[in-house]
């Protein structure tokens, strides 16, 4: 796809639209920027004046994305045949007429007000993550469950469908409650046989290697090599530590990533860092340079963008082709250490063991649906009112023991490990499992497509891969839904089966079953 919009002809309603909607998201990059700030470099003290500015920010936001001359204008160019018969024009249009209805029907006192709590709560929420404290952040969650259900009732949802539908559609747009309770149904009951299997195998790869000591200046080092291999420009972005890792596309030239260290845990890093530089990719890759601010420089949906980062993580940072590569390329970048004892196979298997963890970012490929699943049900029953706050902890500890055989021996390791509750991103949790459906799916059609894929990954060159993904996924923007990219790739709509069939294939001989 073109980085020019594909009419030809001048269009002046068509060309101020555009316009507009730059504006608007130049000042959204302004608020990612200050919201990169607060995660990685803002001293503590700042963090009442940073909730202050972004609710400022996003009142402003929020204002230029519902102003009446979007709505004239988008009306305007929606009755001119020549833009409804450029495919192009065409869907821009649509998703543009998708977000400004979002917009407009919610109100801007809750915009502003859901922004300055979230960033208020996060700040609450790291300082009581460290300090084991639940009931600190308690009532920051409250808050945020009450303004989530408020903005899911301003948004509204389909007849015969639930509140979670509306939270749901901001990030999967389309997808609903009983789909997802579906799929992940299905899912499970392909899952537990599998894990069930391996728990009574006796089988025990040896992982201790992966708690090697290892400075976090040679892991840093490494895993910023690492990024660069696999296509990141550094030029237009940056990669930076945080408390929890993410990915932000700011904007044209910016995309920043973070990941998270350990001197015993280098794998998990890497694992992080290359989730991360999934997310980044994708975000580097969009036609943002003639695109910035329209619906074709953003992601299909956060489905996909998950699966990006999880094919990076799992299905390429996870093969045997790729440890071909990295062992001896870790051995040559740490120094002589305890590494030297393992060969590609052991490495291979300690990094795909199936082994219950109470961390979901630091899960195996098939335990870590059941995380999804958990928070997919909790999340819910707090908006339902069902589950009051105040007995989160207790609810998640006893699903954490029913679903995974663990005990959690504090809510740091338990309800308060992720942050996207203090973020009041409620409905993004499915995503994850979605994206780890939607990447197996695509794995299976762009390992038919790139036969020499194996090889490359055993020389550490990820340009091919990265050439097939730009193509495929990256260069569409929403020009299709998510649905829709998927059958446009695959041929099938989305399915549970590629992903049990390649966990089957993965697990099965590595624990000789």
């Amino acid at each position: 796809m073109s980085e020019q919009t594909d009419v030809a002809a001048p269009h002046p309603a068509y060309d101020e639209l555009r316009r507009l909607l730059r504006e608007a998201a130049t000042l959204q990059s302004a608020s990612s920027i200050i919201g990169w700030d607060q995660e990685t470099h803002m001293p503590p003290a700042a963090a009442p004046l940073r909730a202050e500015q972004m609710a400022v920010l996003s009142s402003l936001i929020h204002e230029r994305r519902t102003s009446p001359r979007i709505g004239e204008l988008l009306a305007r160019c929606e009755g001119d045949p020549s833009l409804g018969a450029d495919p192009g024009a065409a869907a821009n249009l649509r998703e543009i007429r998708r977000d400004f209805d979002r917009h407009t029907r919610m109100p801007g006192d809750l915009v502003r007000e859901m922004a300055e709590t979230s960033s208020r709560a996060m700040h609450v929420w790291r300082d009581a993550r460290e300090r084991n404290d639940f009931a600190a952040f308690a009532p920051w969650l409250e808050k945020i469950v009450v303004l989530t259900q408020r903005s899911a009732e301003a948004l509204g949802w389909p007849e015969g469908g639930v509140m979670y539908d509306a939270l749901l559609d901001q990030f999967e747009p389309g997808m609903t409650t009983a789909e997802i309770t579906r799929t992940f149904q299905a899912l499970r009951g392909g899952l537990a046989p599998l894990i069930r299997a391996v728990a009574d195998s006796g089988v025990q790869p040896d992982v201790s290697w992966q708690r090697t000591p290892i400075s976090i200046a040679k892991q840093e080092a490494f895993n910023l090599d690492v990024v660069r291999r696999m296509g990141f420009d550094m030029d237009a972005g940056r990669l930076d530590v945080s408390a929890h890792p993410f990915c932000d596309g700011i904007g044209p030239g910016d995309t920043r990533l973070t990941t998270r260290y350990a001197e015993d845990q280098f794998p998990s890093a890497l694992s992080s860092t290359m989730h991360e530089t999934g997310h980044a990719l994708y975000e580097q890759n969009l036609p943002k340079g003639g695109h910035f601010g329209e619906p074709l420089a953003e992601a299909a949906s956060t489905g996909i963008h998950e699966s990006q980062s999880r094919m990076w993580e799992n299905l390429v940072g996870r093969s045997h082709p790729f440890w071909e590569w990295a062992l001896p390329a870790i051995r040559q970048s740490f120094g002589p250490s305890a590494l030297d004892s393992v060969d590609v196979d052991a490495a291979y298997r300690s990094m795909n063991v199936v082994e219950p963890n109470l961390i979901r970012i630091e899960s195996d490929e098939a335990t870590y649906n059941l995380h999804i699943m958990l928070r997919f049900d909790l999340e819910r029953a707090m908006l339902s009112g069902e589950l009051p706050v105040r007995d989160l902890p207790a609810a998640w500890n006893e699903r954490i023991r029913a679903d995974l055989g663990l005990e959690v021996p504090d809510d740091a390791r338990g309800c308060m490990q992720d942050i996207h509750w203090s973020m009041g991103a409620f409905g993004y949790f499915p995503t994850y499992t979605l994206g780890n459906l939607y990447a197996a799916q695509f794995w299976a059609t762009l390992r038919r497509a790139l036969p020499s894929l194996d090889d490359d990954l055993r020389r550490g060159e990820f340009g091919g891969l990265l050439g097939w993904l730009k193509e495929n996924v990256h260069a569409h923007g929403r020009r299709f839904t998510a649905p829709e990219l998927c059958e446009r790739i695959t041929g099938a709509r989305l399915s549970h089966e590629p992903l049990l069939r390649y966990l089957e294939a993965k697990v099965r001989p590595v624990y000789g079953l």
